[in-house]
């Protein structure tokens, strides 16, 4: 079934009722939404840290990291979202950009939906980390804590002026394309019939690893496309891959998603293009890059052929509601000695450890604070008409996805991964079965039906009439 014919079989079925809670989180009556675009640049300074334990520090800028967003208003409250072109934001750190983002567009945070694209050339945000690391003479090593707080202060003032001048929202359009020779999976067969999960971004200049077939992905890049009438106000786009071509040397870059979009951003320049990562923790572009440099423009057409075709392909359809729904999360923390509190502690103070593992430690007894004090992971998913957008933690696997497709299959499910980003990897329950064992996994086995328990409220089949 191709995307246009699944679009159009969808639009004729009804909604379910949202709720948030107890609260009815049903929209406005229709004609009464409107929607505000903002952009700011987050682009970390010389010196900075990438990616929280990359080695070799920012030394020059390749092209700006950049914060995208839109504001919903006309629901029960104005309902934020963000994209930042940064590795992750965890714990204190999150709750802080949402926390200003609330107050400034005068809502709560469980409206305010923030994700990170996850390129490896930026930077990892995480307060309770970086207190962690002050305690043993290791200030800013995770990231700058001043900058920082001048990037929400950025994106706020940004997201007020746009609000200022928000503009009807009347329709909603629906698209999808597949991307062509860019994302596989991780999880490879390896000659003796072993399973492994080592199929790295650039790791298409290997033989075996190019030879071996996609795996378990999503090849379709998804776009809502918000309209006043026939006026396209914004697209987001959201595609389920690992969004580095190389890294780690010391310069800063969007990488090929970011240079997609500002592709794309050229070609409609009344309209604001966003782009969110799907759920891609275990989904790079390793079977067709072999990480050299040329690759990155490379890729970036691939994703951006996909961008205008998605939006060719878009049915616009009057929108008659926003709403939101809210699911939480409380995932069970790695058990394995190595992530008890003490041994962490232990790697955390060790001065001759390297102060990369020192950060690792740091980031885990920062989420193990998280856990043992009880705070959960939200797990926001937006309704908007036929449409649902689901913002998933951490470097979910790309199963999550499908999942999440497969118990709403009547509607159009855009699932965006790193959002919350203090699990790390969050594995599916075959992954763990395969044996994949990663540091940068602070969860233990069992999320998967977790995960799967929130997710049926939020995505249940509608039940249509006979």
């Amino acid at each position: 079934m191709n995307a246009k014919i699944f679009q159009l079989s969808f639009f004729i079925l009804v909604g379910c009722v949202a709720a948030i809670g107890n609260r009815v989180a049903d929209g406005a009556d229709p004609g009464q939404f409107k929607i505000a675009t903002f952009s700011a640049d987050i682009t970390i300074p010389l010196g900075h840290r990438c990616m929280g334990i990359i080695k070799t520090k920012v030394k020059q800028i390749d092209d700006p990291l950049e914060a995208h967003g839109l504001v919903l208003l006309g629901a029960d409250s104005p309902i934020v979202l963000v994209a930042l072109d940064w590795c992750e934001v965890r714990n204190g750190a999150y709750d802080q950009w949402r926390d200003a983002l609330a107050a400034a567009a005068m809502t709560t945070r469980d409206h305010v939906l923030v994700s990170s694209l996850h390129q490896h050339d930026a930077p990892i945000s995480d307060s309770g980390a970086q207190r962690y690391l002050d305690t043993v003479g290791l200030q800013g090593e995770l990231y700058d804590v001043d900058f920082h707080a001048r990037c929400i202060d950025d994106v706020v003032r940004a997201m007020k002026a746009a609000v200022a001048e928000a503009e009807p929202l009347t329709h909603i359009g629906l698209g999808q394309a597949a991307v062509e020779k860019v994302a596989s999976s991780r999880r490879v067969i390896r000659a003796d019939g072993t399973v492994g999960y080592d199929r790295g971004s650039g790791s298409g200049g290997v033989p075996a690893y190019a030879a071996a077939d996609d795996g378990e992905i999503d090849p379709m890049l998804k776009s809502i496309t918000f309209y006043h009438d026939t006026k396209a106000l914004a697209v987001v786009s959201c595609y389920a891959t690992h969004p580095m071509s190389h890294y780690g040397k010391g310069a800063v870059s969007a990488d090929f998603v970011g240079i997609a979009r500002r592709r794309r951003q050229l070609d409609t320049p009344p309209t604001k293009q966003i782009y969110l990562s799907g759920c891609s923790g275990d989904v790079t572009a390793g079977k067709y890059n072999d990480g050299a440099p040329a690759m990155r423009a490379v890729l970036a057409d691939r994703v951006y052929q996909a961008m205008k075709q998605a939006e060719a392909a878009t049915v616009r359809t009057p929108l008659d509601r926003v709403a939101l729904k809210m699911g939480s999360l409380k995932l069970p923390f790695i058990d394995e000695p190595a992530f008890t509190r003490p041994s962490m502690m232990q790697v955390l103070e060790n001065e001759q450890a390297t102060v990369e593992n020192r950060i690792s430690a740091a980031m885990g007894l920062s989420s193990l604070d998280r856990v043992e004090r009880g705070q959960p992971i939200d797990l926001p998913c937006l309704e908007l008409g036929e449409a649902r957008l689901l913002l998933m933690p951490g470097e979910s696997f790309v199963h999550y996805q499908l999942m999440a497709q497969q118990m709403s299959p009547d509607r159009f499910v855009m699932t965006v991964g790193y959002g919350e980003c203090w699990p790390g990897y969050i594995p599916s329950e075959q992954a763990f079965v395969d044996g994949f064992d990663h540091g940068w996994r602070w969860v233990a086995r069992g999320s998967e039906a977790i995960i799967k328990e929130a997710l049926q409220p939020l995505l249940a089949p509608s039940q249509v009439a006979p």
